[in-house]
């Protein structure tokens, strides 16, 4: 059974930092890549980063570019998301989710149909 777990979500004021893990089990790891996503209230689920396990190319939505970093731990079957600089339009629930890494390309990281396996979601705050 294919699982995916995002953690380390929480409340965070503006301008601090935070990381997320998430970490996958029953698939191929090194033949996957991991996407992060978010849902703001209100707002529809949208594109954050990507990272492949299979040659570690990244990918990030301009509203978070030179802010997040996105890293993979192919021996933890883990990806991070290291978030800094928060603001408060960062305020989402935030998902992981696992596609075959010949989908993860810089024209369709962000295809949400694209991806198998998703993650329960992990909630960010960000307060001002």
């Amino acid at each position: 059974e294919v699982q995916v777990a995002e953690s380390g979500g929480g409340l965070v004021q503006v301008g601090g930092s935070l990381r997320l893990s998430c970490y996958a089990s029953g698939l191929p790891f090194n033949d996957h890549a991991i996407g992060w996503f978010r849902q703001a209230p209100g707002k529809e689920r949208e594109g954050v980063a990507c990272i492949s396990s299979s040659d570690s190319s990244t990918y990030y939505a301009d509203s978070v570019k030179d802010r997040f970093t996105v890293s993979i731990d192919n021996y933890k079957n883990t990806a991070y998301l290291e978030m800094s600089a928060l603001k408060p339009e960062d305020t989402a629930v935030y998902y992981c989710a696992a596609v075959p890494s010949y989908n993860a390309r810089m024209s369709s990281w962000f295809i949400q149909e694209l991806y198998d396996f998703w993650g329960r979601g992990t909630q960010v705050t960000v307060s001002s």
